[in-house]
């Protein structure tokens, strides 16, 4: 009698390997495609400019300025969204997948993460205030400025809020959550947030602390909302107020055309020292309370890269 000729597992599917995974590329890949069309992006910009025989404006590097800094943050907004779409056409996705779906864009989200920005960096100085180590002595404008300074510093901080949360939380966290998972993701970008602002001058452990705990923070809102515009009106909201409204240094460099005259004095722990606030003991404090109450009202996890 002649024995059955025993079954052969199926072979391993060609789709699971060193490039690719269950949910196709595999996201260390995508990222790493992502970046080099941001790199090629830049290298071409710089390209441009020496050919043009252009020199950046040292200015800039000692003092914020509404054009210096939108400009520069722009080109990594444009820049960032154009290798998304790239990046969407690819993985057939659409834009608003990685964190910026216009239906909801400066909506309820947003003005709400701008007042409660705005209030976080406001509680954070005047507790400093108390403390006897700020104060305000008066306006450093006036007349027209104070309009144009606004309106200026109001559409640079809107910019910075989406270059900075889209380029570390949008289509990298989108990714990599599918890859590792979003926690793991956002700690790592965080850290990356925290690197990317230690070349600031006047930087300070205390600050680069501060930083990768603002990161953690939007990761949560991003986590819990479902998309970046509770984070972008946050960003904006906290920047606008400590570098034009109230004329502290953001990351050690002082803004031209601010508000109000503002002073410190005191230990580096309370006024963050050459800094600015950021560096405090208390922003770290501050952004904790925000993260507390905010996750009692959003507590649903709305982000779901997978889904």
């Amino acid at each position: 009698m002649t024995e059955p000729t025993p079954t052969l597992p199926p072979p391993a599917s060609p789709a699971h390997g060193i490039l690719h995974g269950p949910n196709g590329l595999r996201a260390g890949w995508r990222v790493l495609i992502f970046l080099l069309i941001v790199a090629g992006q830049f290298v071409a910009l710089f390209a441009v400019t020496f050919l043009a025989h252009a020199r950046p404006s040292a200015a800039n590097a000692t003092m914020l300025t509404p054009l210096g800094l939108g400009l520069s943050e722009g080109i990594i907004l444009v820049f960032a969204s154009i290798a998304a779409l790239i990046m969407g056409r690819i993985e057939h996705r659409p834009f608003g997948d990685y964190g910026l779906p216009a239906k909801y864009a400066l909506g309820s989200h947003f003005w709400t993460g701008v007042l409660v920005g705005f209030v976080s960096i406001s509680a954070c100085l005047l507790v400093i205030f108390a403390l006897h180590g700020f104060r305000i002595s008066g306006f450093a404008i006036s007349g027209a400025t104070i309009l144009t300074s606004t309106l200026a510093w109001t559409l640079t901080f809107l910019i910075v809020g989406l270059s900075e949360e889209f380029a570390f939380r949008g289509y990298m966290q989108f990714t990599l959550t599918t890859g590792i998972g979003f926690w793991p993701a956002a700690i790592f970008l965080s850290l990356s947030f925290g690197l990317a602002h230690a070349g600031n001058p006047g930087e300070t452990k205390m600050g680069l602390l501060s930083v990768v705990c603002f990161g953690l923070l939007f990761c949560l809102f991003l986590r819990r909302t479902g998309n970046l515009w509770w984070a972008v009106g946050f960003h904006a909201g906290w920047d606008w107020g400590q570098t034009f409204f109230y004329g502290v240094h953001d990351s050690g460099i002082p803004a031209y055309h601010n508000l109000l005259n503002s002073s410190f004095d005191g230990p580096s722990w309370l006024t963050g020292g050459s800094v600015g606030p950021e560096a405090s003991v208390f922003t770290p404090i501050a952004l904790g309370m925000v993260a507390i109450l905010f996750s009692r009202r959003y507590r649903e996890n709305r982000y779901r890269p997978l889904a």
